[in-house]
């Protein structure tokens, strides 16, 4: 059983996670290639106009300031980053595929500590729940947002949004799988607390990158996002199917 198990998640990720990323390369990675053109350029002007501030006070600025914020921080700071062109496509790809790997165990291990049965058609229910969770419901207060867009803080961003990951999951789990009318108020309540409570945003709401561009990217990432986790399911509720590992023929 958890050489099946294993067989079918592993697999089931690399059926899913190799069309997303092929996806991803032509919708959302052209868009943050983008986004970073401005975001480049707002620091280069900062960091010009700080040199220059630095100069007029007599003081001598450090070694690299400037670099500090601009396209060479990576080489200033010793810190690596792929290149752009096939380096940056091969380690998002394969970032993408490792994602698309744990959905589909996370998907295989709902489905089985649920009891319920294991088909491309439940593994696609699931697999929309899962994108319910972690993708839409968090999207409502903190949208997908591209390099040099205004933020919080990075903690009480994830402490939001891991709250309202569990508490979308919980409710939907006591909505659709206990489904009694107790169970279906505690389900809404739950998913509704997070917002009511408010994702943390900046006190200054302003970006380096245009409106129209920040919208594209969070509806494209939004609809990458639901592509994933449906091709996951699907492709887990296959390969479970299938049966038998490769050891076992």
């Amino acid at each position: 059983m958890l050489m099946r198990f294993l067989w079918a998640g592993l697999m089931a990720g690399l059926l899913a996670g190799v069309p997303a990323a092929a996806i991803q390369h032509f919708t959302t990675t052209p868009l943050i290639i983008h986004a970073e053109m401005y975001e480049h350029a707002e620091h280069s002007d900062h960091a010009a106009l700080e040199g220059a501030a630095g100069m007029q006070d007599g003081k001598v600025m450090p070694a690299g300031y400037i670099l500090a914020h601009g396209p060479a921080a990576e080489e200033a700071s010793g810190e690596w980053a792929p290149d752009d062109g096939l380096e940056r496509t091969f380690y998002t790809s394969i970032a993408t595929v490792i994602t698309a790997i744990g959905y589909a165990f996370m998907l295989l291990a709902a489905m089985f500590l649920a009891k319920s049965e294991i088909t491309p058609r439940t593994g696609l229910l699931w697999g929309l729940a899962g994108f319910a969770a972690a993708g839409l419901a968090p999207s409502l207060g903190l949208s997908p947002e591209l390099p040099g867009s205004a933020a919080a803080g990075l903690l009480s961003r994830q402490i939001w949004w891991t709250t309202t990951v569990v508490t979308t999951a919980g409710g939907l789990w006591l909505i659709l799988r206990v489904s009694s009318p107790l169970a279906i108020i505690v389900g809404v309540v739950l998913m509704v607390v997070p917002h009511l409570i408010g994702a943390p945003h900046p006190e200054v709401m302003t970006s380096e990158v245009p409106s129209e561009l920040a919208a594209h990217f969070a509806a494209s990432s939004l609809v990458l996002h639901a592509i994933v986790w449906a091709l996951a399911g699907v492709a887990a509720g296959f390969m479970w199917q299938r049966g038998e590992t490769p050891a076992e023929l």
